[in-house]
């Protein structure tokens, strides 16, 4: 009998406490962790050390079937492993994201990544975070939640995040950012940033980490 592999999928926009959260699950579960924006972020990373041009996709396609980027918890932060790839302390910032959100758009990108993303799935369990996680990466997943927040609440998070990592943050271009990462991933034709219908729908504006996290694991612990 071939022994099925449970996914955990987290979906959402940015700022609702995706990551933090997934982190914790992955923690407290002793499950594989993925981070798909990061995935997306590495390659136009790579693509760029590489110098290929961020317009031609059927590059970038054979770029994304190539590199090799894994993840690791260690003290509560998750490390980004990114084989042969410089400057890999950019990948956070906002000029990278804005990028990824670009070439999250192109199908034959997405196509590679895609097969490249469930390739995370292996015993004892995967955390999945993301923006299709639930709806097209994992539809099987047996546990999905889809986190949202007031955009407000979400400017507040990331410029945090941002700061904590020793980015400088502009206000107006931020928002303008956030805004219109949003829009592009709301309204593309492919993998579209929606809830899963089976999806948990939560909203973290006025939840602490520890009440967000708390919820969390107390919906899972109904399931395994």
């Amino acid at each position: 009998m071939i022994m099925k592999i449970p996914v955990i999928t987290v979906d959402g926009p940015s700022g609702v406490g995706k990551g933090v959260l997934c982190r914790a699950i992955a923690k407290k579960l002793n499950w594989h962790i993925l981070d798909s924006g990061a995935v997306y972020r590495a390659l136009v990373l790579s693509a760029i050390n590489h110098r290929i041009s961020l317009k031609h996709e059927q590059k970038l396609a054979a770029l994304a079937a190539n590199f090799d980027i894994d993840f690791m918890i260690n003290a509560n932060k998750l490390n980004i492993l990114i084989k042969g790839e410089k400057n890999k302390q950019d990948i956070r910032n906002e000029a990278i994201g804005e990028l990824a959100s670009d070439i999250a758009v192109l199908p034959k990108v997405r196509e590679v990544l895609l097969y490249r993303q469930r390739s995370f799935k292996k015993l004892p369990g995967l955390i999945a975070d993301g923006r299709d996680m639930g709806t097209v990466v994992f539809p099987n997943a047996i546990i999905k939640f889809f986190l949202d927040a007031s955009f407000e609440e979400r400017k507040k998070r990331r410029i945090l995040q941002l700061q904590k990592m020793g980015f400088d943050v502009n206000l107006n271009k931020l928002i303008t950012r956030i805004k219109k990462r949003d829009d592009r991933d709301c309204n593309r034709l492919i993998s579209p940033l929606v809830p899963a219908v089976d999806a948990l729908r939560i909203d973290s504006t006025n939840l602490s980490v520890y009440e967000l996290t708390n919820r969390i694991l107390t919906h899972i612990a109904q399931f395994l």
